[in-house]
């Protein structure tokens, strides 16, 4: 969840560590340091952003390799001195990692034991002051890390600076990722792709259990039994332009209006006119395989799990084959049992997420059929699984997930569109489906266009300490995402039910100081939904409609109307205005919008 940035090359390296860790605040940002190598370490750290870093950097801060760290706290308050990098005693070996060290307490104090003193709650120094003791008689910067790492239970992604060895530096990594930047007679480091985009498009994935050492001239990989390994560099396809907020006051309102755009490239090349079936090659299975299939479980975290709540749905309603969500974090430690006919998904937009990664591997160790849907390309579970669909919906730097979860949604109506028509949805349905993910982009945009009155309902209920959300079947999903939303960016609580439990218990909590947004589509439940506004607004409730058309006024003080499109896809455009009430209510109450507090983009521990 942290982010890793290091340069090795002629230019000086602070102001390019300096860029890149803005570009990766998103994933932390309660603490920032870099140090340089230049006839010995120098470092600068701090609690708070990267701009409060930025402020302590001197101008003449030269030194022509170094690494730099954003942070988000697992070991110690954030302060100062748990801020990263940290450093050995002797001030020879700086570290910066991603991940957390499961042994730390043992290691430690074996350390201590052994004259160590440490200064920090962290982890991480413990690696630092497990390299320095190795440093001296392993002969190479990378041999001691190698021998270092060996000591080592749990995940990481480092990156080392030897003060001797000002040439180089080594990286490493296990369960959080290590992305590698080619230039010109220099080399790049980085968690993400969105630090190095500004310097190189060509860049190497490691792989868990790889390290590599990086020189400005090339560099050289292998793994932890000193096996060298070849990699073919990738070229990216977005640029620093893609990580700009394009004139937005916030990268979240830049996501959530790209969505037309973001939507188009999902679908771009994949909508069949002549059978009516998606292209989806990447799923690699044939008609017999998908066929064989008799359920589908579909696994993430986050948002990413609520996606999956709407893909099960589209995959039971269009290819009438037993789906379900379940959170990849849940799933993994309870010993799942992995069936030969069931076909897993696994859901991330960053492709890294830890709990989901870790799930993956679970079940490919079991034999389990494994597809991913994420939006990263080259990211570890895109390496992991056996096949799947990429996004293709650009960058998205706010923490928030908007334009990747709708694309996750849209990903799963191809898959349900493709597995459907291999099992027996008619051509006709088919026509009926791949016409309404057409309309997709346009509708969405209709939306998006709404977005000054949505503003104006948002200044009016978030000034409230709670909402309800409440939706039925396809509607449910969409409820959970909105409160979703609500709570991580402007920290009013939220809770999402089925509409139809609300009389079995939440009932309780209506009236007029809990509003409710009620999802109500133009589908076969209608009057069900209907009934279920009545009950709350005969205690005195508020209600936010947000459906296709208003068939009661008494029943909503107020309303969001929606394009209609196919009922199996209204749940996507349903999402949209939640985003942007979302959005307005957390500008409305000054919060953070991008980064919220305690949370980060990509998480990559459990």
């Amino acid at each position: 969840m942290c982010g890793i940035v290091a340069y090795i090359g002629p230019k000086d390296a602070a102001p390019i560590l300096l860029e890149g860790l803005q570009r990766l605040e998103y994933r932390g940002y309660d603490s920032a340091g870099l140090v340089v190598n230049n006839k010995g370490l120098k470092v600068r750290k701090v609690k708070g952003r990267v701009a409060d870093l930025a402020a302590v950097v001197p101008a003449r801060f030269k030194g022509g390799g170094g690494i730099g760290h954003t942070r988000w706290a697992t070991h110690g308050m954030p302060n100062d001195v748990n801020a990263h990098p940290h450093l050995d005693n002797k001030e020879r070996i700086a570290v910066v990692h991603n991940g957390i060290i499961e042994n730390a307490g043992e290691l430690r104090a074996r350390l201590t034991a052994d004259g160590a003193e440490f200064v920090s709650e962290t982890d991480t120094e413990v690696l630092a002051h497990l390299i320095a003791r190795t440093v001296q008689d392993a002969g190479s910067l990378e041999e001691a890390v190698r021998t270092a790492l060996k000591s080592v239970v749990g995940t990481y992604g480092i990156a080392v600076l030897d003060a001797e060895r000002p040439g180089e530096i080594v990286v490493a990594r296990n369960g959080s990722p290590i992305v590698l930047g080619i230039g010109e007679r220099e080399m790049f480091c980085a968690s993400d792709v969105a630090a190095l985009v500004r310097y190189t498009r060509q860049v190497v994935h490691l792989e868990d259990g790889e390290l590599a050492v990086l020189k400005a001239d090339g560099f050289r990989t292998f793994t932890m039994d000193a096996r060298v390994t070849s990699k073919e560099p990738l070229t990216v396809d977005w640029d620093a332009g893609h990580y700009d907020t394009g004139g937005y006051e916030h990268y979240l309102l830049k996501e959530i209006s790209d969505q037309p755009e973001s939507v188009a490239r999902t679908l771009s090349g994949r909508l069949d006119d002549r059978f009516h079936i998606a292209h989806l090659g990447g799923l690699n299975l044939d008609a017999r395989e998908t066929r064989a299939f008799r359920r589908v479980k579909i696994i993430g975290c986050g948002s990413a799990y609520y996606a999956g709540q709407i893909g099960a749905q589209l995959i039971e309603e269009l290819a009438r084959i037993p789906a379900d969500a379940e959170p990849a974090s849940e799933f993994r430690y309870r010993s799942p049992v992995v069936e030969h006919d069931t076909l897993y998904v696994a859901v991330s937009q960053s492709g890294e997420t830890y709990d989901t990664l870790a799930a993956v591997q679970e079940l490919k160790r079991k034999g389990g059929r494994v597809l991913g849907v994420v939006n990263a390309v080259g990211s570890a579970i895109a390496r992991e699984v056996d096949g799947g669909v990429y996004l293709h919906a650009g960058p998205e730097v706010s923490v928030a997930s908007t334009k990747a979860f709708i694309s996750t949604a849209v990903a799963f109506a191809l898959i349900a569109l493709h597995f459907g028509r291999v099992h027996d949805l008619s051509p006709a349905d088919g026509r009926r489906i791949v016409e309404g993910l057409r309309r997709l982009p346009d509708q969405i945009q209709e939306i998006v266009e709404q977005n000054e009155a949505i503003e104006a309902l948002a200044r009016k209920y978030a000034p409230h300490p709670s909402m309800m959300f409440v939706g039925r079947v396809r509607g449910y999903p969409v409820a959970r995402e909105g409160a979703q939303k609500l709570k991580e960016i402007s920290y009013v609580h939220a809770e999402a039910y089925p509409a139809s439990e609300l009389k079995h218990g939440p009932l309780a909590l209506i009236g007029p100081e809990m509003p409710t947004v009620a999802i109500v589509p133009d589908d076969e439940l209608l009057d069900k939904n209907l009934t279920t506004l009545g009950e709350i607004r005969a205690r005195g409730g508020k209600v936010l409609m947000v459906g296709h058309r208003v068939p009661d006024p008494h029943l909503a003080e107020d309303a969001i109307v929606v394009p209609k499109n196919e009922p199996e896809l209204d749940p996507i455009l349903l999402c949209i205005p939640l985003q942007l009430l979302a959005y307005h209510a957390a500008v409305a109450l000054e919060r953070d919008v991008d980064k919220p507090r305690n949370l980060a983009k990509s998480v990559t521990v459990e």
